[in-house]
C-alpha cells in the first residue's frame, strides 16, 4: 500500500482479494443454478424468518452506512456520502418491510391496508442500492477535482441523512396510503401475479446490469470490488425471483438468504479491510518511529565524529594558510616557505574531505555506562518491541537461545539498538518473499569460554556477493529509502565493545548476521 493511500476508497485490490471476490460471486451463481431447478418446492412456513432476516440486514446496513460516512469524512467525498445514504434508505425500508410483513407482528402486518404493501417495499428496497451505485460512480468523478470543503462536510452528511429519511418515508407512504396506485403483485397471500412480477424483475435486472457495467468500467478500489460482488449476488437473487412464484418456498427462502449474504458481504469487507489497513498503518508508524530514532542517533553520532575527526585537519589548514600569508607579507617574501605551507594546506584539505566523505564511526570511542546483563533476556525484550511489526508482516520467529551463555558487560541501550537494527533489516528483507516461509531465526551460543555469539537469520532475498564487502560501509545501502547508517552503526557499537560483526549469505536464500561479543564469564 502506498503511503499516500488512506483507505478502501483509494486502495486498489490485490490479486488475492480479486480471487476471493470472484470465488464468492461464482458461489452465488452456483447456488442459483441449484435452486432454480426446483424453486417452488413448498417449505414449512416459519413466521419468525422474515423478522430475523430483516433485523440482521438492518443492523448490517446501519453499520455499513456508518463506516461509509466515516470514509466520506476522511476523503470529503460526495460519492461516499451518496452511497452511505443509500444504505440508510435500505435500512429504513427494512423497518417498513418488517412491520408490514403478514404474520411478523400481526396476521395482516402493522402497515398497509393491502396484500401488496410488503412486496412493493421490497422492490423499492432492491432498486435503491443499484441506483445509489450509479450515483456513486457519477459523483466520484467530481470528487477528485473538487472535494467537499472541510467546513461544509457536516452539512453535506446531514443533507444526505435527511434526503435518505425523506425518500424512505415517501416510499413507505406510497406503498401504504398509495397502495391502490401500484399494480397488483399478489393474487392472494401466497400466489404471485406472474405478468407484473416478470416486468418488475426484468426492470430490476436491467438496473442491476447497468449499475454493474457502470461500476466495472470505473472500478478503482477495494470498495468497488466488493460492491461488484454484492451486485452479482443481487443479480443472482433477481434471476431466482423470476422462477419463484410464491412465499414459503425453496426459492423464497433462497432469495432472502442471498440478500442476507449480500448485505453482510459489504459490511464484513469494510470492517475486515479497515482493520487490515489500520494494522498496516500501526506497523508502518512503529517502523517509522524506530527509523526516525535511529536516524536521529546516527545523525548525532555523525555530527560528533565530524567535529572530532575533521577538527584537527581544519585547524592545520588554518595554521598553514596563515603561515603562507606571513611568508608572502614580509619585505622579502619567502616564496619557498610559503609554497611549502600552501602544499601542506592542500594536503590537510584533502584529509578533511576524506573524513567528510567516508565517516566510518557512528559513536565516540567511549561506550558510555556499561552494566552486566543477560544477552538472552535482552533479546527477548527486543523481540517483544517488534512483536506487532512481525505479526503485521506475517513473520514467524524461531528463537534458539543457549541458557549456558554467560552475562556480558556492555552498554545495554546500544546493544539493544544494534539488535533492533539487525531485526528490522531482517523484517524488511522479507518484504518481497511470497513463495517460501517468512521466518527469522535468532540464536545464541557460547564461544571458547570467552565470547558470546548472536546470530540473526532470515529467509529473504539474501545479499548479492558484489555488495557483501560494502554492507557495513557508512552511507552504503540496498534500501530505496535507507540512509546507509544502520549497519555501520551496528559495526561501530560492536567494535567499541571489543567484539566483531560479519554477515554470510546464500544469494536468494536469506542472510545471517553474526555478532561476537566478549563475555564476563
Amino acid at each position: 500500500m502506498s503511503p499516500n493511500q488512506l483507505g478502501l476508497f483509494d486502495t486498489s485490490p490485490n490479486r488475492r482479494q480479486v480471487q476471493i471476490g470472484l470465488g464468492l460471486a461464482g458461489l452465488m451463481f452456483a447456488i442459483l443454478a441449484t435452486l432454480i431447478t426446483q424453486p417452488d418446492v413448498r417449505m414449512r412456513r416459519i413466521d419468525p424468518f422474515i423478522p430475523m432476516v430483516d433485523a440482521i440486514m438492518l443492523l448490517g446496513d446501519v453499520i455499513t452506512a456508518t463506516l461509509l460516512f466515516v470514509e466520506a469524512g476522511v476523503f470529503r467525498s460526495r460519492s461516499l456520502i451518496a452511497l452511505a445514504s443509500g444504505y440508510v434508505i435500505t435500512a429504513l425500508l427494512l423497518v417498513a418491510h418488517l412491520l408490514s410483513f403478514p404474520g411478523a407482528f400481526a396476521p395482516e402486518g402493522l402497515l398497509g391496508p393491502g396484500i401488496n404493501t410488503t412486496a412493493w417495499i421490497a422492490y423499492f428496497w432492491r432498486a435503491t442500492l443499484p441506483i445509489t451505485i450509479v450515483l456513486y460512480v457519477l459523483l466520484r468523478r467530481a470528487d477528485w477535482a473538487n472535494p467537499i470543503r472541510s467546513g461544509k462536510l457536516g452539512a453535506s452528511i446531514a443533507i444526505g441523512l435527511a434526503a435518505a429519511a425523506a425518500m424512505a418515508a415517501g416510499v413507505t407512504l406510497l406503498t401504504t396510503l398509495g397502495h391502490d396506485l401500484l399494480p397488483s403483485v399478489f393474487l392472494n397471500r401466497t400466489e404471485l401475479n406472474a405478468p407484473t412480477i416478470l416486468k418488475i424483475n426484468l426492470a430490476l435486472i436491467v438496473l442491476l446490469v447497468a449499475a454493474t457495467a457502470a461500476l466495472f468500467a470505473n472500478r478503482r478500489s477495494v470498495l468497488d470490488m466488493w460492491l461488484l460482488v454484492a451486485l452479482a449476488t443481487w443479480l443472482a437473487h433477481a434471476l431466482l425471483n423470476l422462477e419463484t412464484w410464491g412465499r414459503w418456498t425453496l426459492g423464497f427462502y433462497g432469495q432472502f438468504s442471498m440478500l442476507l449474504f449480500s448485505h453482510f458481504l459489504v459490511m464484513i469487507a469494510l470492517i475486515a479491510e479497515t482493520n487490515r489497513l489500520y494494522a498496516r498503518l500501526a506497523v508502518s508508524t512503529a517502523a517509522r518511529d524506530r527509523e526516525r530514532e535511529s536516524r536521529l542517533m546516527s545523525m548525532d553520532a555523525v555530527a560528533a565524529v565530524i567535529s572530532h575527526e575533521a577538527g584537527q585537519p581544519l585547524t592545520s589548514v588554518t595554521l598553514n594558510a596563515s603561515a603562507a600569508l606571513q611568508s608572502l607579507d614580509q619585505k622579502r617574501p619567502n616564496v619557498e616557505r610559503a609554497t611549502k605551507a600552501l602544499r601542506a594546506t592542500i594536503d590537510d584539505a584533502r584529509r578533511t574531505f576524506d573524513v567528510l566523505r567516508s565517516v566510518r564511526a557512528m559513536f565516540a570511542k567511549s561506550v558510555g555506562s556499561s552494566t552486566h546483563f543477560d544477552i538472552n533476556e535482552l533479546i527477548g525484550e527486543t523481540i517483544s518491541l517488534l512483536d506487532r511489526e512481525m505479526v503485521g508482516h506475517k513473520v514467524a520467529l524461531q528463537l534458539e537461545v543457549d541458557d549456558a551463555v554467560p552475562p556480558i558487560r556492555a552498554n545495554r541501550v546500544q546493544i539493544q539498538r544494534m539488535l533492533l537494527n539487525l531485526l528490522g533489516n531482517a523484517i524488511d528483507s522479507l518484504g518481497p518473499t511470497r513463495r517460501k516461509p517468512r521466518q527469522i531465526a535468532v540464536r545464541t551460543a557460547r564461544l571458547d569460554g570467552r565470547n558470546v555469539l548472536v546470530e540473526i537469520t532470515d529467509t529473504g532475498a539474501g545479499i548479492p556477493p558484489a555488495k557483501m564487502p560494502h554492507i557495513f560501509d557508512a552511507f552504503f545501502t540496498t534500501k530505496a529509502n535507507g540512509t546507509g547508517l544502520g549497519l555501520s552503526l551496528c559495526r561501530t557499537i560492536v567494535e567499541d565493545h571489543g567484539g566483531r560483526i560479519w554477515a554470510s549469505s546464500d544469494d536468494g536464500n536469506g542472510a545471517t548476521f553474526h555478532v561476537q561479543l566478549p563475555s564476563t564469564g
